[in-house]
């Protein structure tokens, strides 16, 4: 099925705007990778919580990035499911972080709601979702 106004397939997601998105996802999946093994290399043992959900996060990154890259029904429901996970890990891990402090130590990609990386990680879901939502497959 195609979209009125592109006439372009809706289950295509890495054209367009999309481009865009996937390319913010895979600089977050570069620089959550770098530095969930910088942290975990080197100071594992101050904050084993804070880096292991630095490595969840870039897990997440990477994923979101290849699955949205892709296309059909299958990677559609998986770039859905990575984008709804980081959302969930970006508001919980931020309100953890403000809210008890002493839980988290060190920062994550995902502390005080991304505030590290100007607030980019609690932005980037929400449009991920957006977009996902223009570019979801017809039904069957």
């Amino acid at each position: 099925m195609t979209t009125k106004t592109t006439g372009q397939p809706r289950d295509t997601r890495n054209t367009g705007p999309g481009r865009l998105l996937i390319a913010v996802y895979a600089i977050f999946a570069i620089s959550a990778t770098a530095r969930a093994g910088f942290q975990i290399a080197t100071k594992f043992g101050e904050a084993p919580l804070a880096y292991a959900l630095s490595a969840f996060a870039a897990l997440v990154y990477i994923l979101a990035t290849v699955s949205l890259a892709k296309a059909g029904r299958t990677w559609f429901r998986i770039s859905l499911a990575a984008v709804l996970v980081e959302l969930i890990g970006v508001l919980v891990v931020g309100a953890i972080s403000i809210f008890e402090p002493i839980a988290l130590p060190h920062d994550t990609v995902w502390s005080v709601f991304g505030r590290g990386y100007g607030f980019v990680p609690l932005v980037l879901p929400v449009l991920g979702l957006i977009w996902l939502y223009r570019r979801r497959p017809a039904a069957a």
